[in-house]
Parts: C-alpha cells; sequence; structure tokens
C-alpha cells in the first residue's frame, strides 16, 4: 500500500462519507489540532515521571483518536460506524484530576509554564488542547459536534493542567506564578 495518493495535491481531502473539502477549512484545522494534541499526549506519555500515568494517558491518546474521526465525519453523508465517547471518559478525567490535586498546594494565582521539560510539555499539550477544543466550538457553530466531543476538549485541558502541577511536584521543582507588574 502506497501511502500517498495525490489526491491532495490541489488542496483538497475527503471526509469520511467521501465529501471532499478543502485542506484550509475548519473541520480540518479541528480535527488536525486534535491530531497534533494527541502527538503532544505521547510526548507527555513518554516522560519518565508519567511511568504510572502511561496507560491513562495512552487512553486519553484512544479518546482523542475517536474524537478525530468524529470531526472527520461529514455529519450529513457518512453512514461509518465510528466509535463514540461516553460519559464514563469524562468522569475518568475528574476523578483522576480529582486524586492527583490530593497534596498540591492550593492554587493562589496563575501558574506560569516551565521548570522542567516534562512540565513544559504537559503545558504545551493543554494549550493545544485549548486550541482544538476552541475550534470544535466554532464548528458546532456551523455542524454538527456532539456535546460530549467539546465536554471531553474541556476536561483534558483541566486535567493536563492539574497533570502539570503534579509531575512539579513529585519532581521537586518550583511552580513559578504569574506576579503581575503594577
Amino acid at each position: 500500500m502506497k501511502i500517498y495518493t495525490r489526491t491532495g495535491d490541489q488542496g483538497l481531502t475527503s471526509l469520511i462519507g467521501g465529501t471532499r473539502v478543502s485542506k484550509g477549512s475548519l473541520r480540518i484545522e479541528a480535527y488536525g489540532t486534535v491530531d497534533e494534541l494527541n502527538a503532544h499526549v505521547g510526548l507527555v506519555r513518554d516522560q519518565d515521571i508519567n511511568a504510572s500515568r502511561r496507560l491513562l494517558l495512552k487512553e486519553v491518546q484512544d479518546r482523542l483518536f475517536t474524537i478525530g474521526s468524529a470531526l472527520a465525519a461529514d455529519p450529513e453523508k457518512s453512514r461509518m460506524k465510528l466509535p463514540d465517547l461516553h460519559d464514563a471518559d469524562v468522569k475518568l478525567l475528574e476523578d483522576e484530576m480529582d486524586r492527583m490535586n490530593e497534596g498540591l498546594p492550593e492554587l493562589r494565582a496563575f501558574v506560569l509554564p516551565g521548570g522542567h521539560p516534562a512540565v513544559s510539555m504537559a503545558h504545551v499539550a493543554r494549550c493545544v488542547c485549548r486550541r482544538a477544543e476552541r475550534l470544535a466550538i466554532h464548528l458546532r457553530e456551523e455542524s454538527f459536534v456532539a456535546d460530549l466531543v467539546v465536554m471531553y476538549l474541556n476536561r483534558l485541558s483541566d486535567y493536563l493542567f492539574v497533570l502539570s502541577r503534579r509531575m512539579a511536584h513529585e519532581l521537586g521543582v518550583e511552580e513559578v506564578t504569574w506576579k503581575a507588574r503594577v
């Protein structure tokens, strides 16, 4: 099987369902950003500090593929049975956040990303997740996007923030807080 097809050489691609759209369309931007997020989550997963969280982070990556397939499908024409999200996927992130939050200092200020490369990677993933969420919301204004997609991305960005704090704590690095210049 060849990887290249040459069918996209004119700037068009096919959605699940066969509809041809511009590679610059909002739908392509949305699922492309979810794909980018998945790569960043893979980097976070590969950090030694996350050995105990690798299975959960792989599950997150699986759910991101689920979201990507939902966003890559033409809601009007696709008849393919796609995997879907469940409320339990969101609950899993919430439960994990609650567990990771135990023993962390109370948050009293905005946290600046940094302190350790692994922590910074989690913050980059969080930022890409927020962008994916914004794009999914924007796409939902013009076409069908399941509410659970937006909810999962919202909760995942929160999870990545708590994960960055937990990693900083476990690594013994200082959380640098933002101090506004007055």
